[in-house]
């Protein structure tokens, strides 16, 4: 079954939604660096350049109407816990990590 999806950054993050755009699926990818959007623009449904830690600008993309959320931010543990939290309050009601660790086995 097709599903709308929203990826929101990382080098996993990247592979994935590419991935899971070939296999039919409507992704939304979002990552801070303009660099990497560029990369995925054609590789993905949509790319967008966006703070994913600013609620108005994930309320503006629309994300509480997907299916599912992937947070694949690795290199920042509190912004990938604050980016899942939006996405939970505006309604994505399936969230998959996007990282095979979770941020608390880092301490």
């Amino acid at each position: 079954m097709k599903k709308q999806i929203v990826v929101i950054d990382g080098t996993f993050g990247s592979r994935l939604a590419s991935t899971l755009t070939n296999l039919g699926h409507e992704v939304l990818a979002i990552d801070k660096r303009e660099e990497r959007v560029d990369r995925l623009a054609l590789r993905v449904t949509k790319a967008i350049q966006a703070d994913t830690n600013n609620e108005n600008v994930l309320k503006e993309l629309g994300v509480g109407n997907f299916d599912v959320g992937i947070v694949a931010i690795g290199y920042d543990p509190m912004s990938s816990i604050l980016a899942t939290t939006l996405l939970r309050k505006l309604g994505v009601a399936t969230l998959w990590p996007g990282r095979k660790t979770s941020c608390m086995e880092r301490y």
